[in-house]
């Protein structure tokens, strides 16, 4: 992005007003696409529509900003739609390297959370736009409606749907992140030993695990469904994993695999009752370039 100045001591008000809204408008762009790259591909789009309009028309520069991302992030999740349909293997959303703060606006991390963000790959794309614009960000109707060029009467119709969706498929309790990182740590020590008995012992009887690596590299092309599974699974990839740690991702507590100093794979866990219901590796190396530094969440 190019930033214009007006004088050598502070930029215009064009610019001004996009870098106040920027980490909002990233993750308005993320939680509809699920992927950082496509996001940051929106945000330089909506700079270039936003430095042609005429500021002394706009009342709302928040919400004209977000209107411009939507429209572009709707474009872009169609032909992203299409592009999931020849992927090879399991589809996850990129993950986000995200500082421990972002775990404290509880509802903001759900909402970014990998089994959220797999859920909401559900939703058409219009629904999966009013979901997000008015149940995380809280827009009114009349301004979702906008976002989206619909009335607010069929704004509210898609909003109903969308959340009974919704409702049918999240996580039905909240973890809080010390229970999270409890049980990660403990999935992390029976990886790390191979014991497999712990390994049970740590997930549930139904646990889903997806694996994502694009065809680029190796990864499980179907999910592997029950505990018995899914540890002789882990078991035989064990050895291979390098070394793990315990990071931030996307809100939650998550794993880390490295080798030779280079991320190989981030797994995102979901946790209910205590025990690992889904884990979510990610592979592809095109999905891990954002773990290099922290990305802010906003809303």
């Amino acid at each position: 992005m190019r930033v214009r100045h007006i004088d050598s001591d502070r930029p215009d008000p064009a610019t001004e007003a996009f870098v106040a809204h920027r980490n909002l408008l990233f993750t308005v762009a993320y939680e509809m696409l699920g992927s950082a790259a496509d996001a940051e591909d929106v945000l330089q789009e909506t700079w270039l529509k936003w430095v042609g309009v005429d500021l002394a028309l706009v009342r709302d520069p928040r919400a004209y900003l977000v209107r411009i991302t939507t429209r572009q992030a709707l474009t872009r999740l169609r032909s992203l739609s299409r592009r999931k349909e020849s992927y090879v293997g399991t589809w996850l959303p990129e993950p986000l390297l995200t500082a421990p703060d972002a775990a404290q606006d509880v509802e903001l991390a759900e909402s970014v959370s990998m089994a959220m963000l797999l859920v909401l790959e559900t939703l058409k794309p219009t629904e999966r736009a009013v979901f997000v614009l008015r149940e995380v960000f809280d827009l009114s109707y009349d301004e979702v409606a906008e976002a989206v060029g619909k009335t607010p009467a069929a704004v509210r119709q898609i909003a109903h749907r969308a959340r009974s969706h919704v409702a049918a498929r999240r996580p039905r309790e909240h973890v809080s992140p010390a229970e999270t990182r409890a049980v990660l740590a403990a999935f992390r020590s029976a990886l790390e030993t191979g014991d497999l008995r712990r390994l049970l012992d740590v997930m549930a009887p139904d646990v889903v695990f997806l694996a994502d690596g694009g065809g680029v590299v190796r990864a499980a092309l179907e999910p592997v469904v029950g505990s018995d599974d899914v540890g002789r699974f882990l078991g035989g990839v064990a050895e291979r994993m390098g070394s793990l740690r315990i990071v931030e991702v996307n809100g939650h507590p998550a794993l880390l695999f490295e080798r030779d100093g280079a991320v190989e794979t981030v797994m995102a866990v979901r946790v209910e009752r205590g025990l690992i219901s889904g884990l979510y590796a990610v592979r592809n190396p095109a999905k891990l370039s954002h773990l290099g530094q922290e990305t802010t969440l906003s809303r």
